[in-house]
This record gives structure tokens, sequence and C-alpha cells, in this order.
């Protein structure tokens, strides 16, 4: 027994739009909350100089950094590596010189810390010169 006789059959469909608006509030979403990484492959090639050695200037300081943060004024460790007993250890080291040339030799492997925190030293000792040592190609 049919008992729908006169009614026709709707054709049933998929209603697209609340869709598409599901999809649009999640790509605004992915977008607004994705951090972006631009310089996650950046590849950094550091210059050497080619230039010959100078010759030992009398009011040059140099101060070496080793790798593990040690810190030497003219072949001279230091017990700390704070800022003050760096710059203590540069007028010491300066003597009645007046404006010495400071010299940092820091190892590859040195922190960057550790060497900020000898030109910091340098500025609060008031010298203004800050030169960095570098090794030719091999």
């Amino acid at each position: 027994m049919n008992f729908q006789r006169g009614r026709s059959s709707d054709v049933p469909e998929i209603n697209l739009i609340p869709l598409i608006d599901v999809l649009l509030v999640i790509i605004i979403f992915l977008m607004l909350t994705t951090t972006y990484a631009k310089f996650s492959g950046l590849e950094i090639n550091l210059p050497t100089a080619d230039s010959s050695k100078q010759a030992e200037q009398p009011n040059e300081i140099n101060v070496a950094v080793t790798a593990t943060g040690q810190i030497l004024v003219n072949k001279t460790p230091l017990p700390g590596a704070d800022v003050l007993s760096i710059s203590e250890a540069l007028r010491r080291a300066a003597g009645d010189g007046k404006d010495p040339v400071i010299v940092i030799n820091a190892d590859a492997k040195a922190t960057h810390q550790s060497v900020v925190d000898v030109m910091q030293a340098a500025q609060t000792a008031g010298y203004a010169h800050i030169s960095f040592s570098t090794q030719s190609p091999r």
C-alpha cells in the first residue's frame, strides 16, 4: 500500500553554506594562532680577516675569553668574571696610559655573554676603543 500517492518526493540536498562558514572560521583561527619562524634555517658565514699581523701597540690591553668563560687580562687570569672585576683589571692594566685599545681574543666556543661583559667593563672603565682579533683562513 502506498499512502503517499499524491505527494512528490523531495530530493535531499546538502546545504554547503554552513559548511563553508565553519571552514572559514577554522582557517581564520589557524591563521591567527600560527607562529611563523622566519629565520629557522638561516645560515651565517662569519667573516675572516686577511690582514698582516700588526705590531703590538704600547697602549694595547689584550683580553682573552676562553671557551669555559674564564677571562684573562694581559695573560693574567681573573678570579671573578663579573663586569666590575673586569673593569678594575682593565684600569690596572692601563695604568697611566691614556685611552688604551682593548683587544678581545674570544674563543669560538665562548658565550656571547662573556664577550658582552668584557665590552661593558671597558665602557664602565671609560675606554671607548675596542677591537676584536681574528684569525686568517687556513
